[in-house]
C-alpha cells in the first residue's frame, strides 16, 4: 500500500450518475454521484459532497463529505467533514469528525479495531 496522500485517483461516479452492484479498486476512487452496494479496497474511497453511498464499505481509509448509509470497516481512518451527513456503523482505528457534520450510528475506534482486522485475516 502507498503512503497516505500519494494515490493516484484510478476511478470516479460523476454527479448524475448512478452505480448499484460491487465496486473494488486500486489507489484511489471518487463518488459524487449515487452508489448502493458493496466497496471493498485497501486504499481511499472519497465521497464528495454531491457523493451518496449506501451499504458496506471495506476500505482503507474513507473521507466522507456527502452522505454515507450503511456500515464502514476502514483499516486505517475515517474523515468525516463539515457538511457530510453519516447514518452508519462505523469501525476504524482512527476517527476525525468536523465540527458541522452529522454523525449518527454506532461507532468503534482506536488500536484496538486494527488488531481485530488483522486477527480476523
Amino acid at each position: 500500500m502507498r503512503p497516505k496522500g500519494s494515490g493516484v485517483l484510478n476511478g470516479f461516479l460523476d454527479k448524475g450518475a448512478r452505480l448499484e452492484g460491487t465496486l473494488a479498486f486500486d489507489d484511489m476512487f471518487r463518488i459524487d454521484g449515487s452508489f448502493k452496494g458493496t466497496v471493498i479496497s485497501e486504499h481511499e474511497l472519497v465521497v464528495g459532497e454531491g457523493g451518496t453511498v449506501e451499504g458496506e464499505i471495506r476500505v482503507g481509509r474513507l473521507s466522507i463529505s456527502g452522505i454515507l448509509r450503511g456500515t464502514v470497516h476502514a483499516t486505517e481512518r475515517i474523515e468525516v467533514h463539515a457538511g457530510a451527513q453519516v447514518y452508519a456503523e462505523l469501525h476504524a482505528p482512527a476517527l476525525v469528525v468536523e465540527e458541522g457534520a452529522v454523525l449518527q450510528g454506532p461507532v468503534e475506534s482506536g488500536p484496538q479495531v486494527l488488531n481485530k482486522h488483522q486477527g480476523a485475516k
